[in-house]
């Protein structure tokens, strides 16, 4: 299978954590952000709940353009909307890395809004900036709202304070 191999246990594995964070989220507290540039709960769960259909995204196309597939900032329903995202985003991504190849893997991917090109990169790095490293951010910043609203987090190496006794 190849370097694939190593994005899909890491997926599997980080899955298990973001899945417990987006099922903590209060679906009362959607709208709720600390500071008024900040985005929303709500906002920040579906960005969380898209980061898997970026690796298909990634993976299925040489690149992104905003210009031709304008992003879909429309609110949040519910968490289990979100989580229902995520888990089918976890299934294609599982699955189109599978099938991808480490000749793939090192072609050029680029994001951009027309001619304004935000990053072009081999989608390897792609995988690791742009789909986990990104994902892995925001999850911690949702740490952070859920703790603001005295949410008790679920562990993702161990347990968490919350957890200990």
């Amino acid at each position: 299978m190849g370097k694939s191999a190593i994005y899909i246990a890491e997926l599997e594995r980080e899955a298990v954590g973001t899945l417990k964070y987006l099922e903590s989220v209060p679906n009362d507290k959607l709208t709720w952000k600390p500071h008024e540039k900040s985005m929303d709960m709500g906002a920040l769960v579906k960005h969380i709940a898209e980061m898997p259909h970026f690796i298909y995204l990634t993976l299925s196309k040489d690149e992104l353009d905003f210009a031709k597939e304008p992003y879909d900032a429309s609110p949040l329903e519910s968490k289990e909307k979100a989580i229902a995202d995520f888990n089918k985003g976890l299934v294609e991504a599982i699955e189109i890395l599978k099938t991808t190849s480490d000749e793939e893997l090192m072609k050029p991917w680029s994001m951009r809004n027309g001619d304004d090109i935000y990053f072009t990169m081999p989608k390897i790095a792609v995988l690791r900036t742009f789909c986990m490293t990104h994902l892995y951010h925001h999850r911690g910043q949702l740490s952070v709202y859920l703790r603001l609203n005295d949410v008790s987090l679920p562990g993702i190496i161990g347990p968490s304070a919350d957890e200990m006794k």
